[in-house]
């Protein structure tokens, strides 16, 4: 069956890949192609980030979890497993996603860092999106998979050339399908170099806002921010110098890189993850894959899995014999 995925950022892409793998021929088309699109910078780990409803993003979260762990064993995916530390200033429970994981235990408390209640420890993928996207864009094409880059301002053309269109497009959705439920979530990164830290750092404080370390293989992301409704791209120098603090205060090895780049993205939030199959009029079938906040990447193979179990059992069957 001939399938039309739309957007070709990390959840368009996984799509694409397991479509192929299922048998599908698959085009992928998208005005944005990596380096430039939201997914490439993304400050990239698993990790279950607003996104809801939670019961699905954990089932999703789970298999994605599996796969980015065995691409780890190849170096030219980009991922590295990195064992995490994350830190609460009050008492917590254990997270939702906690049997997703294969390593996950409570700091002692000589672990703990001081001014804080009680942390996690657990093994993560760092995923390096400018090597990973490549990565994935080649395992695309060379499973027989074509990338078309074009502007796609409605589902007409795209149901005109096939059965089944997934739509992917992230933010994009607001116009391409007129969904109001779904906003930017910006989110504004310092890049600096050399990585300060061997592990990875996340402080959940929701006052202070969210704060994480992530070291990659030759540099470090520095971060953050999830301003709701934000939808300016412009980095902005206040609150650069603000997050540099707020990572000093958890690892003041920080202060010792060398700011490379201050970087910002706006992530797909909606209330919940809209994957779900609506049938067209004359029978085609539009897939929706998108609104996965800030966890793209975190769900991308287990929403894939799910896209194709929907076009397997949307596909004709041969008759019995």
């Amino acid at each position: 069956m001939k399938v039309i995925v739309i957007g070709c950022g990390v959840v368009g892409l996984t799509s694409g890949v397991r479509l192929l793998e299922a048998g599908h021929e698959v085009e992928i088309w998208s005005r944005d192609l990596p380096p430039n699109t939201t997914s490439n910078i993304a400050a990239a780990i698993w990790h279950p980030y607003k996104a809801y409803p939670v019961e699905r993003v954990v089932e999703w979260g789970r298999k994605s979890f599996e796969v980015f762990s065995n691409l780890a064993e190849d170096k030219r995916t980009g991922i590295i497993m990195r064992e995490t530390l994350e830190i609460y200033t009050t008492e917590m429970p254990d997270p939702e996603w906690r049997s997703c994981v294969r390593v996950f235990r409570r700091g002692l408390p000589e672990e703990i860092l001081e001014g804080y209640a009680t942390c996690y420890i657990f093994e993560t993928p760092v995923i390096e999106m400018s090597i990973y996207l490549p990565y994935m864009m080649n395992r695309f094409q060379l499973s027989g998979g074509t990338i078309v880059q074009r502007e796609v301002a409605s589902l007409d053309d795209a149901l005109a050339a096939s059965e089944v269109v997934v739509n992917c497009s992230g933010l994009g959705a607001m116009t391409l399908v007129g969904d109001n439920t779904i906003y930017p979530i910006r989110g504004q990164i310092v890049r600096v170099e050399p990585p300060p830290v061997s592990r990875v750092l996340l402080d959940e404080d929701e006052e202070t806002g969210v704060t994480y370390i992530i070291p990659r293989s030759r540099d470090c992301y520095l971060g953050g921010t999830a301003e709701v409704g934000n939808w300016s791209l412009e980095p902005d120098v206040a609150t650069s110098k603000e997050i540099i603090e707020r990572c000093a205060r958890i690892a003041p090895e920080v202060l010792d890189s060398k700011v490379v780049e201050h970087i910002v993205g706006l992530r797909p939030g909606r209330p919940t993850v809209r994957l779900e199959p609506e049938t067209q009029p004359d029978g085609k079938l539009v897939i929706h894959n998108y609104g996965h906040g800030g966890a793209g990447i975190t769900l991308s193979w287990g929403c894939a899995e799910e896209v194709a179990s929907l076009v397997a059992s949307a596909a004709p069957q041969p008759a019995a014999r």
